[in-house]
């Protein structure tokens, strides 16, 4: 697991890499919960232009980012998201629940 994230103009932006599975997922939900506990953003992106694969894990991994967000009355933007996570998210109908932006495809 591996990501950089900054805040800036009151928007947290995490960059994702790699394969969002079952191996890195709970680690992924924990240091997002922890950047958005610590910054209490109005706004933040989950950036998936690197991830190469994502399951149900990656759904859960944005769920709860959507539930720390809410609970802030922050908003949540997935960006840069490719075609493989694509299908997932529409399938599971994240794509009705979160805002996404910049979609490769």
């Amino acid at each position: 697991m591996h990501f950089t994230s900054f805040l800036e103009n009151n928007r947290l932006t995490v960059a994702l890499t790699g394969e969002i599975d079952h191996h890195y997922a709970k680690s992924y939900i924990q240091a997002i919960a922890a950047k958005i506990e610590a910054y209490t953003p109005e706004f933040c992106i989950l950036d998936f232009s690197e991830v190469t694969f994502v399951d149900s894990s990656g759904i859960a991994v944005v769920i709860n980012a959507l539930r720390a967000m809410t609970q802030i009355e922050g908003h949540l933007i997935l960006s840069g998201i490719n075609q493989q996570p694509m299908r997932v998210f529409r399938a599971s109908g994240i794509d009705k629940l979160v805002e996404i932006k910049e979609a490769v495809s």
